[in-house]
């Protein structure tokens, strides 16, 4: 199935192709500020409706993770990073996307702060 998303104030936009089957609650220094709930899956299921220059973005630490954000609303929607051997993944912030029954995904709990 094919969802939709955006941050709040639509100036990114994206489709994502799946179903999340689970959602992980991070407590890094930032995932704890944003609040997200990730969904990882492979970057090429995830498509840009809306041009990259509507995006701004924030790394930290290694500066392996690319944190995406809405330079307007400030709603982080996505991030990208690879996966150990290399794959591009994308981890998308389920609370963004349309349709989605939150209380219907499981959510596991990722102790992030220990890294």
């Amino acid at each position: 199935m094919t969802h939709q998303g955006s941050c709040h104030c639509g100036g990114i936009r994206f489709e994502v192709e799946g179903e999340p089957e689970q959602a992980l609650s991070c407590n890094c220094s930032i995932c704890q500020r944003k609040g997200a709930l990730l969904w990882f899956l492979p970057r090429s299921k995830l498509r840009l409706l809306t041009p990259v220059e509507n995006m701004a973005t924030y790394t930290f630490n290694k500066h392996v993770i690319k944190h995406h954000f809405c330079p307007v609303c400030g709603i982080h929607p996505f991030g990208e990073g690879v996966t150990p051997d290399g794959t591009p993944m994308a981890a998308i912030n389920i609370r963004c996307m349309e349709g989605i029954n939150l209380d219907a995904v499981p959510v596991q709990h990722f102790d992030g702060r220990a890294l």
